[in-house]
């Protein structure tokens, strides 16, 4: 019949090198020193560019995890059931190293070369992201702070690229998750009910309920407790020495906007054994470790899904035809998304530039650097995933709008990364704290913003102005002026610092593009809102860009 044949529709996006059309990304990836990790970065493209890696991202959420908390004879197991396109995507992800590649062989650009196995795998199926980026960020916690048993214990097995859903004795590797919020406290993690007795054995046993614990099926966690000495950290894991179950019980599962294919839940603590981390009443000191962490990878996250929700967005525009043209050829659309296309440049950008501060070797002024930028950039680069997210899903139109099409998956995921590890208050609070207790991560982040100076007046302004309000909020921080200033003060320090890397590494284009936009008074308050800076021939060449042609 007539009325069946297809037309004028995007063929699949599939069949691609996910790593290699995303131009920022493998830019960035020389740029610090990571270009030997460029043959497994193809690799990972080519397979989460493939019909059968989205295929599975797609099943992983749609068949969602189940919690299966007894067998059949009515024995308590606790277990989350989920499909197997989870475990083949999560898999893959392990066997890539993905998760601890970079502190399992630190060479030069180990680090980036992990963030960007990272971003890749999450540009596709973002819900395996989370037992992914809780694995990397445990283990320097643990070298810090784990006693040598706990170190000899667990690195060797967070370090395989073996992987097994089963919780059993015996396995070679594992995988971590984290639990600090509960019920009564949420973000004030010191308000903690969760008691810590010591056995007498070495061990602990803890009795409490955690109001959110990710990917209970993890092998091991890192959580908080109060024993007697004060708010401490604790090792729990799922499976004992002698092979037994630990008590861990599996409350519900919590029914999430997004990040569907990952098991949030709600667990209680009933005589359950753990290993004591770092110092009795120093447990935020060392569970930071592993914050911090999981905060550039909530970062990474987020640049992941504006890639995605970008490239998908091109794709269409460059297939589907109205008015007689391509939308791509359609200038307000162009504009459109080229500012899309310019966001996530910039989060990509800034986000690496944050994972080289993590980096074995280093300089000195990066440490300073990353503790301030890590928390600034969550802060912006997550609280502009939701939206974004939502523009390039309007470009799809109806489509866009359906589950069938991934933006209208992406959309309902790109919230948690701004929840997740510090919501918006927390973060902006957390940078008050930081340039008033450490005032050296504020000339540090600044310093790194300078190496612009001069090459564009709009962000020499910019600068000026920001610094004003940052020395401002050092005078007084406590103050409720500066705290309600806060935000302003974040959004202006993420902004300041993603124009000067724009402006040192992205084309004359995008620097011009992001400073018109998002720089001085005469700003656009929806994406392709921007003034008309961005060109036709400069709008087509971002676009060009971003679609890796």
């Amino acid at each position: 019949m007539a009325t069946h044949t297809v037309t004028n529709q995007a063929p699949p996006r599939e069949g691609l090198d996910e790593f290699s059309l995303d131009l920022p990304l493998v830019e960035g990836v020389r740029r610090h020193g990571a270009s030997w990790a460029e043959p497994e970065l193809i690799a990972t493209g080519e397979l989460v560019g493939s019909a059968a890696f989205s295929h599975d991202a797609e099943l992983a959420n749609v068949h969602e995890p189940e919690l299966v908390a007894f067998d059949r004879w009515g024995r308590r197991i606790d277990e989350v059931e989920y499909h197997p396109s989870y475990h083949r995507v999560l898999s893959a992800a392990v066997a890539a190293g993905a998760h601890t590649a970079a502190w399992a062989d630190p060479r030069p650009g180990a680090q980036v070369a992990r963030a960007a196995q990272f971003l890749v795998f999450a540009q596709v199926e973002p819900g395996h992201a989370c037992p992914v980026s809780m694995t990397h960020a445990v283990v320097p916690a643990l070298q810090q702070f784990g006693s040598a048993e706990l170190r000899e214990e667990w690195i060797p097995r967070l370090f395989s690229r073996d992987y097994s859903p089963a919780l059993e004795s015996g396995k070679t590797s594992a995988l971590f998750g984290m639990a600090m919020t509960e019920k009564q406290g949420g973000s004030d993690v010191r308000a903690n009910r969760t008691s810590a007795m010591p056995a007498g054995d070495g061990s602990w046993i803890l009795t409490g309920h955690k109001w959110f614990c990710s990917a209970p099926m993890s092998d091991g966690f890192l959580m908080l407790a109060q024993a007697p000495g004060g708010l401490s950290c604790f090792l729990l894991p799922r499976v004992l020495p002698d092979g037994s179950r630990n008590p861990f019980l599996v409350q519900r599962l919590k029914n999430k906007l997004g990040n569907r294919a990952n098991a949030s839940s709600e667990v209680e603590f009933d005589a359950t054994i753990a290993w004591l981390v770092g110092e009795e009443g120093r447990g935020v000191r060392a569970i930071i470790e592993m914050v911090n962490q999981t905060r550039l990878d909530c970062m990474l996250g987020t640049a992941a899904g504006m890639r995605q929700a970008t490239a998908e967005a091109i794709w269409h525009a460059q297939h589907r035809s109205a008015f007689g043209a391509l939308l791509a050829e359609q200038p307000a659309m162009t504009q459109v998304l080229a500012d899309l296309a310019v966001e996530t440049e910039a989060a990509i950008t800034s986000s690496l530039r944050v994972a080289a501060a993590y980096e074995a070797d280093a300089p000195a002024a990066d440490e300073p650097f990353r503790r301030l930028a890590t928390a600034v950039l969550k802060y912006w680069i997550c609280k502009r995933g939701p939206g974004h997210a939502y523009e390039a899903l309007e470009c799809l139109g109806g489509n866009g709008y359906t589950e069938a099409f991934p933006l209208a998956r992406r959309y309902r995921e790109q919230p948690v990364m701004a929840v997740w590890e510090g919501s918006g208050n927390v973060i902006a609070l957390d940078v008050l704290r930081a340039i008033a207790r450490e005032p050296e991560t504020a000339d540090a982040l600044l310093a790194e913003v300078r190496l612009a100076e001069g090459a564009d007046a709009r962000l020499d302004a910019h600068v000026a102005d920001t610094e004003r309000l940052l020395r401002d909020a050092q005078r007084d921080p406590a103050s409720a002026e500066a705290q309600a200033g806060a935000r302003r003060l974040t959004e202006a320090l993420a902004v300041a610092l993603q124009a000067s890397l724009l402006v040192r590494h992205a084309p004359a284009e995008v620097a011009d593009a992001f400073a018109s936009s998002r720089l001085g008074g005469a700003r656009g308050f929806l994406y392709g809102a921007a003034p008309a800076a961005a060109a036709s021939a400069s709008a087509s060449a971002i676009v060009d860009r971003h679609a890796g042609s």
